[in-house]
């Protein structure tokens, strides 16, 4: 079974079928799947979904670019909240993204958001999921301290060099690799891929956004996952089967669920 780490099945676009659709997963051979909320609202509609469904584990976090108008210390205060839960699987999606995000005070208060919400990682012992686009040298250093303090998790969505991809894995995090690594123009990522060990590989979506070859531009769901893995195996000169059972092996390590195989 494919294990996908990284969904947002509570996201508008699939309002229409989204029952049918997560009923259907399983037999698709996609099971577990882990959703991940952005905001508050996207978090508790996260839980929801776990709740719902047997096989979906939540994740619970504020994405950089959703911080607004919250206030820091009730929100993650909340967060800590919906962490008890026993589908709560990790802290995310945080990070930072200064790609939106140019000015300097809010890129400061995403990094004192970032660092908050990694805290709280620390003190109910879940991992992490690492948003992070254009904010390479923060991140790495922010994530240095966290490895240095035991924190686990994922650079989701790697979009990064294979050098950076390579300290990382030096600090015992997972990389994401998601469709983009189908792209004609994802010489980057096909490198990372190239460079770092499968053991360190998490196969992952984002739907609805960012579609893997031949369905870029469409929306996003966990069945186009073997066009994923396939790809991986291309790289890698190995068989597609190794690639979704070590990439498996390694999410059940990570998020610390038990085998449903």
């Amino acid at each position: 079974m494919i294990f996908e780490t990284h969904a947002h099945y509570e996201d508008h676009k699939f309002n229409e079928d989204r029952d049918e659709l997560l009923a259907a997963l399983p037999s698709c051979g996609v099971s577990p799947v882990i959703n991940v909320g952005s905001k508050l609202s996207t978090t508790e509609e996260s839980v929801k979904l776990a709740q719902k469904y047997d096989y979906i584990y939540a994740a619970v976090g504020i994405h950089p670019s959703e911080i607004g108008d919250l206030q820091l210390e009730p929100t993650v205060e909340r967060l800590r909240e919906l962490a008890q839960y026993e589908k709560t699987v990790a802290i995310g999606e945080i990070g930072l993204d200064y790609y939106w995000d140019k000015e300097p005070e809010v890129q400061s208060r995403q990094r004192e958001w970032f660092r908050a919400q990694l805290k709280l990682a620390s003190e109910v012992n879940l991992p992490v999921i690492i948003h992070s686009r254009d904010a390479a040298a923060d991140t790495l250093e922010i994530m240095g301290n966290a490895a240095a303090e035991g924190i686990p998790g994922v650079i989701h969505c790697y979009s990064y060099s294979p050098e950076i991809a390579q300290e990382y894995v030096k600090m015992g995090y997972y990389i994401g690799v998601g469709g983009v690594v189908t792209f004609k123009n994802a010489k980057k990522l096909v490198q990372t891929v190239e460079q770092i060990p499968l053991e360190r590989i998490l196969l992952e979506t984002d739907c609805p956004y960012m579609a893997p070859e031949p369905h870029r531009g469409q929306r996003n769901d966990s069945r186009y996952i073997p066009h994923i893995i396939e790809k991986i195996a291309q790289i890698k000169g190995i068989t597609p089967d190794v690639v979704e059972s070590t990439t498996a092996d390694n999410a059940y390590r990570l998020f610390k669920i038990q085998a449903c195989r």
